[in-house]
């Protein structure tokens, strides 16, 4: 308990290794890790795998992992394989419907693009009394009635040697396609109520200046003596505009998190000012900073236990209603939120265990806009849910910022999800803002050592790129004495 995350696993690799195995069995070893530590697990692995001569089987569900790792892909579906093949190959040539919803639906550090992601819509069979029909049969966009009468095998293909697919269309699949046409259609974002407006011409919603948190250094069980100061955040300043999504993203620790909690406080400390809409914070009554809130809400990390599972659906998101005076008819504004973030409104009266992670965050992120919010705040609303259903929750929250016209407040560790959602971004380390600016002018061109050494640790989807990357080491100057 007195290690990190990323030290943890260095641990358990090294026990791994400890009796010179054949085989090394990694299950998910980086799914917790930001980006920085996660570069570093796999590049112990590699050094694992090089020491002892063993084969490594890896389990992820992260693409840019598989690319830059693996020599041969198996991608599994409702407990069975549906396709096989060496790395190049299922990426480049996928023949399977699932495989090519994986890839569609995850995004790219190293491309700009406006086009949404292709999340797979459904979610994974019950493999109880299971039918003797493709398991993928209810998603997938190009079923046909035979695909529901038989269970297809994996069977060898043509294209490629040692290239197999369970699909009863994959002789007609040709990258991503059909016949010419997608295999996914691309959904549809709203247009953006602002128009062509520029960002730097709307209204702010949102200005901090000077920003600062501290936290005591306390030693000591019975007489406590503080014995020096965590400077958490130190003296940031940045502004969000109306429709505007603004990321903050760094590895765990800098202090995102905390300046999220700042904001969301409403009570910024002496010399730092929070503005909302054009209110400043500092000073502001009980009653008027509660008043406030209507207007700031928040979406946090874990689905899983952001929602009080002794509490029905409806509860929870009249629960900002009821608490903030909402005036209103509260069941209607309900059945409107269920359906604002894509759920079916007979589902209010269900209880969050009945709900999948993506479902769950869907929730939260409804009882964020029970409000009708100018800002929503995100702190890691995606990283604990896999890659189709991520997908789905990034071009949810896309809409929602065309059509609303709210702000978002983003905070995370992965830059590709950064970079396909946010306008503008600042890096974060040690409490700081060390770049700021435009997403793409950021990402295309990082002038801070920071900067490109957290682009460098994100994995691509691409193992042609990822074979010729060089991960850059971040080594800041030694603070003089």
């Amino acid at each position: 308990h007195e290690f990190s995350g990323g030290m943890r696993q260095r641990v358990v690799i090294a026990i791994a290794m400890a009796n010179n195995p054949r085989v090394i069995i990694a299950d998910e070893p980086t799914t917790a890790l930001d980006v920085t530590i996660q570069a570093q697990i796999l590049e112990v692995l590699k050094v694992a795998q090089r020491e002892t001569g063993a084969a490594v089987i890896m389990i992820t569900h992260d693409m840019g992992v598989v690319a830059g790792t693996a020599d041969d892909v198996l991608v599994m579906y409702a407990g069975r394989p549906v396709e096989l093949g060496d790395v190049d190959t299922i990426f480049n040539h996928p023949k399977m419907p699932y495989t090519v919803g994986l890839l569609g639906s995850t995004p790219r550090v190293d491309k700009a693009t406006d086009e949404p992601l292709t999340p797979i819509a459904g979610t994974p069979p019950r493999l109880i009394e299971v039918a003797a029909e493709c398991p993928f049969a209810d998603r997938c966009p190009v079923v046909k009635d035979e695909c529901r009468t038989v269970e297809p095998e994996l069977r060898a293909l043509d294209d490629a040697p040692g290239h197999y697919a369970s699909c009863l269309r994959s002789d007609e699949i040709e990258d991503g396609t059909i016949g010419g046409e997608r295999m996914y259609p691309l959904p549809k974002i709203s247009a953006d109520t602002l128009g062509d407006t520029p960002y730097e011409q709307r209204p702010v919603t949102l200005e901090v200046k000077n920003l600062v948190k501290d936290f005591p250094l306390i030693k000591g069980a019975i007489l406590k003596r503080r014995v020096g100061t965590v400077h958490a955040v130190k003296n940031i300043s940045f502004d969000v505009h109306q429709g505007e999504c603004f990321a903050i993203v760094g590895e765990s620790g800098s202090g995102k998190t905390t300046t999220l909690l700042e904001i969301m406080d409403l009570n910024p400390p002496e010399g730092s000012t929070i503005v909302v809409n054009g209110t400043n914070t500092s000073g502001l009554s009980a009653s008027a900073r509660r008043k406030l809130r209507k207007d700031i809400q928040i979406v946090f990390q874990d689905p899983m236990s952001s929602l009080n599972p002794r509490m029905t659906i409806r509860e929870i998101i009249a629960e900002p209603l009821e608490s903030l005076g909402y005036e209103g008819d509260v069941g209607q504004r309900v059945a409107e939120l269920m359906q604002l973030v894509g759920l079916e409104s007979h589902q209010v009266d269900r209880f969050p265990g009945h709900f999948s992670g993506g479902q769950r965050q869907r929730i939260g992120l409804a009882r964020a806009l029970a409000t009708n919010p100018s800002i929503v705040v995100l702190d890691e609303p995606v990283s604990a849910l896999d890659v189709s259903i991520q997908a789905g929750i990034i071009n949810l929250l896309h809409d929602l910022k065309n059509r609303l016209g709210i702000s978002l407040v983003f905070v995370a560790h992965d830059l590709s999800v950064v970079r396909h959602l946010s306008d503008k971004v600042a890096v974060m380390y040690k409490g700081d803002f060390v770049e700021y600016g435009p997403t793409d002018e950021v990402f295309d061109n990082p002038q801070h050592a920071y900067t490109r050494a957290l682009l460098s640790a994100i994995p691509v989807p691409d193992p042609a790129v990822e074979r010729d990357r060089v991960r850059e080491i971040y080594q800041p100057a030694e603070t003089p004495a």
